[in-house]
């Protein structure tokens, strides 16, 4: 009994140990961004290569103070969960039609949403810069909430459908006999038994929401609307050339807020991209 328990235990170990080694490998980009974050501009574009970096506030300074980054911070966390709130009030009745429905045209109606993901978005840049110009909302929190959520509605949409397709009709017609109505099945049955794809959809749009750039840099052309995405571009040129640590630490604060909603939503996530999310 004493050999098996030490053998699970040296297996537990050489697991843990493969799981940390390739977690750090994993993590390499991110504590290399972060170590040139805290290191000094001097020191990150001297030739002579340096071993043994002193660490430096140099950087997070600049970038508090010399730039309004808690503005853009709140601008991109605002944009984001709005447009991810707008997708799935829209998404989870669109999707429950699309689902349970049987009436014509549906399935063109469906490949026609989700085919408006595919449209290249240099073509309606122009129109919808001047649509938001026209109702007065350049610059604003509101245009990007709308424009992600337009983006990203599409394959929220199409996500949801699927697992809903995966519930059976039963449950329903069950809810039914006992005179619920539609709208209750689908907020206190469906939306509870498809939770894991939600998530999935929640977080695959809010991923898609942080990397979107043209149409960012499209509506928020002053300061008064930038999101982080919009900032970090802002340390590319100028008179002081290239800001390499202030490039490295907004990056790295731009990242940690997804890490930390990936890792609270593992479980549901994991689930959710393994439960035939391209189904349909």
């Amino acid at each position: 009994m004493a050999s098996v328990r030490r053998k699970t235990g040296e297996s537990l170990l050489i697991r843990y140990l493969i799981l940390g080694t390739w977690a750090l490998f994993c993590l390499m980009p991110v504590i290399w961004f972060l170590s040139i974050g805290l290191r000094s501009r001097v020191e990150i574009i001297t030739p002579q290569p340096i071993y043994f970096p002193i660490f430096s506030l140099e950087a997070w300074w600049m970038i508090w103070e010399d730039w309004p980054m808690a503005k853009y911070l709140l601008n991109s966390v605002g944009a984001i969960f709005g447009s991810v709130v707008i997708d799935l009030i829209l998404a989870i009745p669109a999707a429950y039609s699309l689902s349970r429905y049987n009436y014509r045209f549906r399935e063109d109606i469906g490949f026609y949403i989700l085919s408006t993901r595919m449209m290249a978005p240099a073509i309606v840049a122009i129109p919808i810069f001047f649509l938001f110009k026209n109702m007065g909302l350049l610059d604003s929190i509101w245009a990007l909430m709308l424009i992600y959520a337009a983006i990203n509605l599409s394959i929220v949409t199409w996500i949801i459908r699927s697992y809903m397709m995966d519930i059976p009709k039963e449950l329903e017609d069950a809810a039914r006999t006992d005179g619920a109505s539609d709208m209750r099945i689908l907020w206190e049955i469906i939306t509870p038994a498809i939770l894991p794809g939600i998530i999935t959809a929640a977080v695959i749009a809010m991923i898609f929401a942080i990397n979107e750039f043209l149409f960012t840099l499209l509506i928020a052309s002053t300061p008064k609307g930038y999101t982080m995405s919009v900032a970090l571009a802002n340390f590319t040129g100028g008179s002081d050339g290239v800001i390499y640590n202030a490039i490295a630490l907004v990056s790295f604060l731009a990242f940690v807020p997804v890490f930390i909603v990936v890792v609270l939503t593992q479980k549901h996530l994991s689930r959710g991209l393994t439960m035939g999310a391209v189904k349909g």
